[in-house]
């Protein structure tokens, strides 16, 4: 029985899908035209902290006003 789902599965997947474009990924494996420094380096990972944590830090600090029902 698995193996009559499997191909009926496989049969019916690229027309359900329908024509999709293959993405590709634009990578380059040279080195980078310019080095990142290390303040720069330090202020982009704080901003990306602050951007992770920000908002649920946010929401823990405000918890209990959540929590009041008006």
């Amino acid at each position: 029985m698995p193996a009559f789902l499997r191909t009926i599965a496989g049969r019916a997947a690229p027309v359900l899908r329908g024509l999709s474009v293959p993405q590709r990924a634009h990578l380059y494996t040279r080195p980078a035209k310019e080095k990142i420094g290390p303040m720069e380096t330090v202020v982009g990972m704080a901003m990306f902290s602050l951007a992770i944590l920000g908002p649920s830090g946010w929401i823990l600090a405000h918890l209990e006003d959540y929590k009041k029902k008006e």
